[in-house]
């Protein structure tokens, strides 16, 4: 059975491709849900990210615990 791992602290420019492509260098990812504010549409800076196994998750959160990704500026992005 698969395990879900919260993503926290991220940046609201972070998408869900960009996690997917992050989180599947540990393994097969199920599902990537990024909530968002009801009101604004925009992220609400975390994300759950299930894998098909818990070797695949604790693989993630070993190798990617304290990474940083995605823009963390105001700038738009090209």
């Amino acid at each position: 059975m698969g395990q879900k791992v919260f993503v926290g602290n991220m940046s609201f420019y972070t998408t869900r491709e960009e996690l997917q492509e992050l989180f599947a260098q540990a393994g097969e990812i199920t599902e990537v849900v990024v909530p968002t504010d009801r009101m604004s549409g925009r992220p609400r800076g975390f994300a759950f990210v299930s894998f098909a196994n818990d070797e695949h998750a604790a693989a993630a959160i070993q190798t990617l615990d304290g990474k940083e990704t995605g823009y963390w500026d105001d700038q738009k992005r090209d």
